[in-house]
């Protein structure tokens, strides 16, 4: 599987028209049939008709025309001033990509640069996404302990099936990505003398409550500067009295931990 490109921009002639409506000329082009066309384009036939007319008020010249007559009972075609316009799309459209592909290559031999894009390049749900290099690997026959270091010193450690961690290629030194949801974190103002069991237990500051109608988003920044997000109820909030400047320990279980390695 090759790496998705660091590196992606849309191309529009004259700002408004873009590969969705060359797609709907090219469909037209190659059917004949603007209903036809603007199912293949994502288009609905009113839609179709819409951008047609507006690019073809716009541009001062038909852009399709009517045939009449033939086996078929005639249907649509483009006009020369619309085989033109394609032709210069596909034209720059090449350009464009060859143009993208050569700026990928370059980032691909930054590897510092490349790395950190692919980070933030990687979309989930999970609200708390954190880099690491991994500084430990403790594999038992059917679990494998895996231990993360941030960048800001602290760390996380995830336990998975051995086989996962066999299948991720897991090794000392290889930077990864630990992914822990925020409804999976349990946050802790106060132990009151007992110990947990969780593996996973950082301590820093509250930096934020943004409340909800039912539950609130709390941050809880590390000394390192990370910064742990949790789901608490807005009940929980008022009987902990939970405020930004309040010290609190982030709390979640190592197989809460999901690792993610290019």
């Amino acid at each position: 599987m090759h790496d998705a490109m660091l590196v992606s921009g849309e191309l529009r002639l004259a700002g408004r028209l873009d590969a969705r409506f060359f797609a709907l000329l090219e469909a037209i082009d190659a059917t004949g049939s603007i209903n036809k066309a603007a199912s293949t384009a994502g288009y609905s036939y009113k839609g179709a008709w819409l951008v047609l007319e507006t690019a073809s008020n716009l541009a001062h010249a038909q852009l399709t025309e009517r045939v009449t007559g033939g086996s078929g009972g005639g249907g649509t075609r483009l006009t020369p001033a619309a085989h033109a316009l394609l032709a210069a799309w596909r034209q720059l459209h090449a350009a464009h990509v060859t143009f993208l592909r050569e700026q990928d290559a370059w980032l691909v031999q930054q590897p510092a640069l490349a790395g950190t894009l692919r980070r933030l390049a990687m979309k989930t749900t999970a609200r708390n996404q954190f880099a690491g290099t991994i500084t430990r690997i403790d594999a038992g026959p059917v679990t494998t302990e895996v231990v993360l270091a941030l960048r800001g010193g602290n760390e996380i450690t995830a336990t998975l099936t051995s086989s996962s961690a066999k299948n991720l290629k897991l090794k000392k030194g290889l930077e990864a990505i630990a992914l822990i949801k925020a409804s999976a974190v349990v946050l802790v103002t106060d132990f009151a003398g007992y110990k947990l069991s969780a593996r996973n237990q950082l301590a820093g500051t509250i930096s934020r409550v943004d409340q909800g109608a039912v539950s609130s988003l709390v941050g809880v920044t590390l000394p390192g500067g990370e910064v742990v997000t949790t789901t608490v109820t807005n009940d929980a909030v008022s009987a902990l009295g939970l405020a930004v400047g309040q010290p609190a320990t982030a709390v979640f279980k190592a197989y809460a931990v999901m690792l993610a390695v290019q």
